[in-house]
């Protein structure tokens, strides 16, 4: 993913920052707790194609 791309995409329901997983190809959001899929190198940035991370996921992203 580009460093550049990911220094200006934010979250589009709250706003905030988004970390890169890489393993997963996913933007997930902290404060909504959900991930957003990259696919062919593309950001989807859509509410409906995110997916809701789990108490466990959500909680790894703290360590």
């Amino acid at each position: 993913m580009d460093k550049k791309l990911l220094d200006i995409l934010a979250c589009p329901i709250c706003k905030s920052t988004l970390i890169y997983h890489q393993a997963q190809q996913e933007l997930i959001c902290r404060a909504d707790k959900l991930a957003f899929p990259i696919r062919d190198e593309i950001p989807v940035m859509l509410e409906d194609e995110a997916r809701e991370l789990s108490d466990e996921e959500s909680q790894a992203l703290y360590k």
